[in-house]
């Protein structure tokens, strides 16, 4: 009887062993297919959860909810926040407190704007909804410093916001833009000045060449205010890659052309277009590789000294303080060449040292000390 027992026994084990065995077999087969099922689908936006997890910052696991895909990759301001894979609220209040369950409810509040986020970018694959969404991203670009990495991350989006561009291409010439057209397309290039602010995403969008598509904007010749706001926040973009002083974003913008679009701006624009191209050819010139491509052809350097000097020239009638001292440190720069300071010495305007500018020479004490500083470099 014993034996029989210890021998059923074996039996026993050894047949739920086998099943054993056998059930481990089938669950590796499963997750295989299951696998393969998952990198056969789509990728992106699933249609029929379109309202729930329409969108990926990375690709992720199709079942996955819309938050935990979408924000999972991130940066910390808007990911961290409480209600987006963080602790919950009643975890806050159950660990006491109140200053524990203010903690709880600022995360809270944050959570619920970073859904909120998250919905105007599934927004933006609506053609409905698109200009609306586009607006309030615009207005959230100061509350939301890392949005920029979550646009470039977010599957999608960026390829809409240079669909933006590109189409109304055909309209700039001959000028044919509206100011709604120009607005939404203003809202566009300000989501890309938080891509190319943020030092993440700053140098992905340059060797992607996106700033080229800003150039038929600033080729524009039309002095009417939907062009303008157009100019202007295109050199915005662009004022974002070159104020870091990186001599590859400088490379990038001397071969690609850019200087001759600059001092057209700086010779024809409107007063804040002429401060921020002026910005961002002082910026290129203080670079080794800028200045020399400026100074090392006669012709070149003789074209931008006859347009800076214009610059100060125009603004007799309505002197910009901004605009004179960009102006004034282009020149000290450039005075660090031979050629050029022998042709400013007799060519620079005379406005920069008779009374013409007092007022702004008397009130601004760094624009008179860059006075003095040209006035000392050309002696």
């Amino acid at each position: 009887m014993n034996t029989g027992n210890v021998s059923g026994g074996l039996h026993s084990t050894s047949g739920i062993a086998g099943q054993g065995y056998l059930f481990s077999q089938q669950q590796q087969q499963q997750q295989q297919q299951q696998q393969q099922n998952a990198m056969a689908q789509p990728k992106g936006i699933y249609p029929s959860k379109y309202q729930t997890q329409a969108l990926y910052a990375r690709i992720g696991d199709p079942s996955a909810g819309a938050t935990n895909a979408m924000y999972g990759e991130m940066p910390g301001t808007i990911a961290g926040a409480t209600g987006v894979g963080g602790t919950s609220v009643h975890a806050y209040q159950g660990a006491g407190g109140n200053a524990m369950a203010a903690a709880a409810a600022t995360a809270a509040a944050a959570g619920a704007e970073s859904e909120a986020l998250y919905q105007l970018m599934v927004e933006l694959f609506s053609a409905t909804n698109r200009e609306q969404a586009l607006a309030e991203l615009s207005r959230e670009r100061d509350r939301n410093p890392d949005l920029g990495v979550a646009l470039w991350n977010a599957y999608g989006v960026m390829t809409i916001l240079y669909q933006e561009l590109i189409a109304i291409y055909p309209l700039l010439n001959p000028p044919a833009l509206t100011m709604p057209m120009s607005n939404r397309v203003c809202n566009s290039l300000a989501l890309l000045q938080l891509v190319a602010t943020h030092e993440q995403t700053r140098m992905q969008l340059l060797k992607a060449n996106v700033p080229q598509l800003l150039y038929p904007f600033l080729s524009t010749t039309s002095k009417a205010k939907q062009y303008d706001n157009l100019r202007l926040t295109s050199l915005g973009v662009i004022g974002a890659l070159v104020k870091y002083d990186n001599h590859e974003v400088i490379s990038f913008f001397v071969a690609t052309e850019f200087l001759p679009l600059c001092l057209k701006i700086m010779d024809i624009g409107s007063e804040l277009c002429k401060v921020v191209a002026t910005f961002i050819f002082q910026k290129i010139i203080l670079d080794d590789g800028g200045f020399s491509y400026v100074t090392s052809h006669p012709k070149r350097l003789h074209t931008v000294l006859v347009i800076l000097n214009n610059v100060i020239n125009q603004m007799v009638a309505a002197p910009s303080g901004r605009l004179l001292k960009s102006v004034t440190k282009c020149l000290i720069r450039l005075a660090d060449n031979q050629k050029a300071k022998e042709e400013m010495r007799e060519g620079v305007s005379d406005h920069l040292r008779d009374a013409t500018f007092a007022q702004v020479f008397s009130e601004d004490v760094s624009y008179r000390r860059l006075v003095y500083q040209l006035i000392l470099k050309l002696a």
